[in-house]
């Protein structure tokens, strides 16, 4: 008979490493904190547009009465200048008409209410 030879593999334990821990824990007051920091920004701007939102008037620096007319169909800033000031060159009404009103084209349409000079009266 022949004598067998066993050999018992001894096992390694397994070393688990504990699994990463994140570095910055945020709490409660932390989250409440860092939402508070992150909207004041937006509440003042929220806050800066409605204060300074309206107060846009029509005025004349020259201190006239300012005199309201409705566009016409069909009816442009340059056809419009020739009506009201037949003997002053259209370019100038036009540029006094826009900054009158603000605006920042020259593009009107009919029905639109614009303000005039009373130098430019249609009387």
């Amino acid at each position: 008979m022949s004598t067998a030879v066993v050999t018992t593999i001894t096992e390694r334990p397994v070393v688990r490493v504990p699994s990463a821990q994140p570095r910055l824990r945020i709490t409660k007051r932390g989250r409440a904190v860092l939402t508070t920091l992150a909207a004041i920004p937006v509440v003042a701007g929220v806050m800066l547009v409605a204060l300074n939102g309206g107060g846009a008037t029509a005025t004349n620096s020259s201190g006239a009465d300012l005199e309201e007319v409705t566009v016409q169909a069909g009816q442009s800033l340059w056809s419009l200048a020739e009506d009201i000031a037949p003997g002053a060159d259209p370019r100038d009404v036009i540029s006094d008409i826009l900054s009158v009103n603000q605006l920042e084209t020259g593009s009107v349409q009919a029905g639109q209410r614009l303000m005039l000079p009373a130098e430019y009266s249609a009387e």
